[in-house]
């Protein structure tokens, strides 16, 4: 089996150069690969030995929040909580030090809880299968799921699989040596009998009180006369939205301007969404001074979920939610589909008000 891999170039680059389009990306499993499968299900929760990984990143088993096993994952600049009792779950995000806070949204009552036979709203990042139903896309990962190092600070997370829909989750973690980017490697396998046809869908649940930053794409002028167009793609449109019938695009927490749409989180304010064919690499969301970028690939040629759309935002009284998706893809038996994000975190940014002459000058430039 042939899997691309990154290597030494996996955190070069900006933007959308820096994730590499594996969204298409399906293979099959042979029996090594899932013989390696089986062997990471069967290890006990702390099978793989914690130790300084690659230079600069440490794994070690700790506690979060009533839970006895999760993974923490450092290396003096950046750190991640990655829960093992549920998930797979990323449950913290933060800057080192004491005075950053955990950038994800937690709920409190059902921290260090599990087992419960419906799915549950923790918080932190997720693994989920779109399009959105009340079956598959709910099932939920209330159970113990396993981990393995899978190269030096490299950490994959594979939940059982899931019998009912035939589906096996895996998250692949690699925080870079320095600084706080982190590559989140989505993976979603067909263990049934039948093909099945899905798109990953990989959300991140923001705390609350911040505002979100969508970069739009450049503005160029009407061609006016036929004579004009350099051809039929200077007439065409170059975006598209889904808007959600629960949304108001009155709402003041939507702001859609002329070089970014923001949204800001209200606590007083129910649910909003809308998707979009976003082109431009990352999105960010500032709260108390952090900003989170999430950026991840726009493919041409392929069919995305919810009307064509790889990006979705929603937000409502207690959070705000990050959510890009791969292009649909039928799965063979035996076969997965792979989706890659990047993630960073810019502390220190002081009071930027969701306004584009504030936001051009410190958000964007970390956008792209």
């Amino acid at each position: 089996m042939s899997v691309p891999r990154d290597g030494p170039s996996l955190f070069r680059g900006k933007g959308a150069t820096a994730v590499r389009s594996l969204s298409l990306f399906t293979f099959t499993l042979g029996a090594s690969l899932s013989a390696a499968l089986g062997l990471a299900l069967l290890l006990p929760t702390g099978a793989a030995a914690a130790g300084p990984g690659r230079a600069g990143v440490s794994i070690e088993k700790v506690e979060y929040r009533g839970w006895k096993n999760n993974l923490k994952i450092s290396n003096g600049d950046a750190e991640l909580i990655v829960t093992l009792d549920v998930g797979p779950r990323v449950i913290s995000y933060k800057l080192a030090g004491g005075a950053n806070a955990n950038v994800f949204k937690n709920w409190d009552e059902t921290m260090g809880t599990s087992g419960e036979p419906n799915w549950v709203s923790r918080g932190g990042h997720r693994l989920w299968t779109a399009p959105e139903d009340i079956t598959r896309t709910y099932a939920p990962d209330n159970g113990p799921v396993a981990y393995k190092e899978i190269g030096p600070g490299v950490v994959r997370v594979t939940q059982p699989p899931d019998a009912p829909y035939g589906v096996q989750k895996e998250m692949d973690l690699a925080l870079a040596p320095t600084g706080s980017k982190v590559k989140v490697t989505h993976r979603i396998t067909n263990v049934g009998d039948k093909p099945t046809t899905l798109a990953i869908w990989s959300l991140t649940v923001m705390a609350p009180g911040g505002f979100e930053v969508i970069l739009l794409p450049p503005k160029h002028p009407h061609p006016g006369d036929v004579k004009n167009a350099k051809s039929p793609a200077d007439f065409a449109a170059d975006q598209n939205y889904t808007v959600w019938p629960f949304t108001d695009l009155a709402d003041p927490r939507w702001h859609l301007g002329s070089r970014f749409i923001t949204l800001s989180q209200d606590p007083n304010k129910g649910a909003t969404k809308i998707g979009m064919k976003h082109r431009t690499g990352g999105v960010g969301y500032l709260n108390g001074g952090t900003l989170f970028v999430k950026r991840f690939a726009c493919l041409d040629g392929v069919h995305y979920p919810d009307r064509g759309v790889n990006y979705e935002t929603f937000t409502n009284q207690e959070m705000l939610e990050m959510e890009s998706l791969s292009p649909l893809a039928t799965l063979a038996p035996g076969k997965a589909v792979e989706h890659v994000e990047t993630w960073e975190l810019f502390g220190k940014l002081g009071n930027v008000a969701a306004v584009e002459d504030e936001i051009a000058p410190t958000i964007a430039p970390k956008l792209k």
